[in-house]
Parts: structure tokens; C-alpha cells; sequence
């Protein structure tokens, strides 16, 4: 017969384990999520435990993402993919090094390619090559690889497949039949290809314009089909962009996003870890912990370093009479481009010691043009006109200074 204290002590001492399991359980989904959104899929053969984590959590995992976002998640014998389908594409959404709309058409040609071949078969480059070139003029569209610019296009296509996994090169390599037609490579294909494109719940000649295919399932032609398409909407937007004020959304949404927020909140933070906070600007998610996940900003890109020192040079000037800034009704900030010249070019006045030789040695013209570049990857601003940039008033919520720099106040 055990004594009561004792009793007492053990249950909490199995409480304080149930806890602890229950919180590393809680941690390792939320590394599943971020893993499936940040990345194009996970495959077992590289990453057994991540994989086979997401396994674990399959159901809840694939009840989430579909309830809250309309994602399906798929998993494999081999790989985990969520098909992610913004609903406002952007710029830095697409690939880095693909310089042309033409290496887009080719690496989707290249896959329609793949599609015919199975598990480890083996081709040449040249055979690829001349397929896709016959596919495309039946589309009435054109691939010459005498020209150097459109072999150039197709080795980074190729490339960009290889680095996925989706080609293995097994001789040669792409860039080498880019500089010389008469050069060739021997590839195998892998079973991942068919995963790469996203799938369409419908067949493509059935959609009428581009909007249609911004929603990754069909939607019942019903109020209740009609409100879990903007629950969808709404999630998928703060799942893939970094920053949706209040202005960004269409009269439909936004009202769901005022009504709804503390259950998007909730929702965001329980799956994902993210902390919402509501602003006069809009609903805004940050991520309390460093990872090696998803990209926050700021980032470590010493362009993050220069918007921050913007902010603050910005909120000094703003409560400076007769500095001619002031805040527009929604917040944000007009500037003109002459007028962050200037303030760029203070700034390197001022900081130039702490600075990349890059940055010292670039223009103020130049600064300019690579900041305005960063702040709208961001959404943290976004051009006006051609002439005047409106800063967003989420960058009031950052402030940076150099140690021990006494700032002029003029």
C-alpha cells in the first residue's frame, strides 16, 4: 500500500511526462507543416525521419491544410508533397535562376517529356531536346537550339530539374550542349516527375480565365461552397505571403478576416506557431523562433539591414518639423525616388564603416533600386506611380540603429 504523498508524487511526475510528450509531439507537427510549405516535397530516401514523421501525422496533417486552405497533401511510398496554389502570384513566388518566360515553357515541356518514360530509364539530352522542339510546333510555338539563347534556356530548364531530383545526370552535363550543340549528356528520370506540377481538379479546357485556377479544388455552386472558398482564400494568403493588410483584400474577404479573426489566429498558432497580431493596418503573423524553414524577415541579407535603418531614419523624420513626411490616411508613407536617394545616401554617409564593399561603393540611385526590389518581395511597399513609392505602415513596427552611433538630427 503505496502512502498518499508518494501517490501524489508519481502522478505528477507522469503528468510532467505526458506534458513533455504531448509538447515534443506538438513540435514536431509544427515542423511537418512548415516542412510541406516551405519545401516542394519530402522524400524518404533523404529524409527518413522527416518523412516518416509526417506519416505519423498523415490524417491530421491532411484534415488541416484541406479544411483550413483547400491543399491536398499527398503522400507516397517515396515522397510527402502539399500542392500549394497561391492566390495572388508574385514575382519572387517562381524559380531564381529561370531568367525568361521561355525557360518556364521548357521545363513544363520537359516534364510533359518525362511523363512517358518510367523509373530509371536512361536517354540522351539530344533526345529530349528534339521531343520537346516537336511538341512546341504542334502548339504553334517555336524552339530552335541553333539559336544560343534558346539552348540557354533549355540547359537551365534542365538544370533546374536536375537540382530537384526529378532528372539524374548520369554523363555530361546541359551547360556544356548550351555553349556547343554538338556536346551531349545521358540523364535518367526518377519517379518524382509526375509530382511536380500541381494537379487540377477539373481538365484544363474547361476553365475559362486565369482566376479559375487559383482555387486547387472545386468549389459547390452553394453559400456553404461559396464560404469555405474564401475560408480557403483567406488561409492561403496568410500561408504564402508575408504581409496582407487590410487594403490587399477584395470586398469579399476582408469582412471574413475582421469577423474571423481570433479563430484564424488561433488556427495559425496551434498548427504553425505563428503569433497574429491586429494592427490599424491589417492582421499580421510573425514567427517568434529562428528556423531553417521558411524565410523571415528580416532576412540575412544585408538589403534587410538597409529597410530597417530606412525605418528608422524614416520615424526620426517624421517627428522633425518641417521635414515634409507625413503619414498618408492608411499609414503608409508617399516617397518619391529622389527622395530615398537621399535618404540612402545619409545613411552611407553615416554607416558606410559598417557596411558590405558592395554597398559602399554602390550609388545611392543604386541602393535605391535594390531596396524598392526588397520591400515589395516583401509587401512591404509597393509603387504608386512611376515616380512614387508608398511605404507600408508594417515597417513602422521595426527600428534599427548601429551601437554607440550618435545620429545628427538635423
Amino acid at each position: 500500500m503505496k502512502r498518499e504523498g508518494t501517490t501524489v508524487i508519481g502522478r505528477a511526475r507522469r503528468a510532467a511526462r505526458s506534458e513533455a510528450t504531448s509538447a515534443q509531439v506538438q513540435e514536431r507537427k509544427q515542423e511537418c507543416a512548415h516542412a510541406l510549405l516551405n519545401r516542394l516535397w519530402i522524400l524518404k530516401e533523404e529524409e527518413q525521419d522527416l518523412y516518416f514523421s509526417i506519416k505519423d501525422h498523415y490524417e491530421e496533417l491532411r484534415d488541416w491544410f484541406m479544411d483550413q486552405a483547400g491543399l491536398p497533401l499527398i503522400l507516397t511510398r517515396s515522397l510527402a508533397k502539399l500542392e500549394r496554389t497561391p492566390v495572388v502570384s508574385h514575382p519572387w513566388m517562381g524559380f531564381e535562376e529561370f531568367r525568361e518566360i521561355r525557360d518556364y515553357v521548357f521545363f513544363t515541356y520537359a516534364l510533359w517529356y518525362l511523363e512517358g518514360k518510367t523509373e530509371m530509364d536512361q536517354f540522351l539530352l539530344t533526345d529530349i531536346v528534339e521531343e520537346v522542339r516537336e511538341q512546341l510546333a504542334i502548339g504553334g510555338l517555336e524552339a530552335d537550339w541553333r539559336y544560343y539563347h534558346h539552348r540557354l534556356s533549355m540547359a537551365r530548364a534542365l538544370k533546374k530539374l536536375t537540382s530537384l531530383g526529378v532528372l539524374v545526370a548520369v554523363d555530361g552535363d546541359e551547360s556544356d550542349w548550351a555553349q556547343n550543340q554538338d556536346k551531349n549528356a545521358l540523364y535518367e528520370c526518377s519517379p518524382h516527375s509526375r509530382y511536380v506540377l500541381r494537379r487540377f481538379p477539373q481538365d484544363l479546357t474547361s476553365y475559362n480565365n486565369m482566376e479559375e485556377l487559383s482555387d486547387p479544388i472545386q468549389y459547390a455552386e452553394t453559400q456553404d461552397g461559396q464560404n469555405l472558398r474564401k475560408r480557403h482564400r483567406v488561409y492561403r494568403r496568410f500561408l504564402f505571403e508575408p504581409a496582407v493588410l487590410d487594403w490587399h483584400w477584395d470586398a469579399e474577404l476582408l469582412p471574413y478576416v475582421l469577423t474571423q479573426r481570433r479563430s484564424i489566429m488561433d488556427h495559425l498558432q496551434r498548427m504553425l506557431g505563428f503569433e497574429g497580431r491586429r494592427y490599424r493596418e491589417g492582421l499580421l503573423f510573425f514567427y517568434p523562433e529562428l528556423t531553417g524553414e521558411p524565410e523571415l524577415f528580416p532576412t540575412l541579407s544585408g538589403l534587410s539591414d538597409l529597410i530597417l535603418l530606412i525605418a528608422g531614419e524614416l520615424r526620426r523624420q517624421l517627428n522633425l518639423e518641417r521635414s515634409g513626411m507625413y503619414l498618408e490616411a492608411d499609414g503608409s508613407i508617399r516617397l518619391e525616388r529622389s527622395e530615398l536617394e537621399g535618404i540612402l545616401l545619409r545613411l552611407q554617409e553615416r554607416h558606410q564603416q559598417y557596411w558590405s564593399k558592395e554597398f559602399r561603393e554602390s550609388s545611392s540611385a543604386q541602393l535605391a533600386d535594390l531596396c524598392f526590389e526588397h520591400m515589395e518581395q516583401w509587401q512591404l511597399g509597393e509603387w504608386e506611380d512611376a515616380n512614387h513609392f508608398l511605404i507600408s505602415p508594417v515597417i513602422a513596427r521595426w527600428n534599427a540603429e548601429y551601437a554607440n552611433t550618435d545620429f545628427d538630427q538635423e
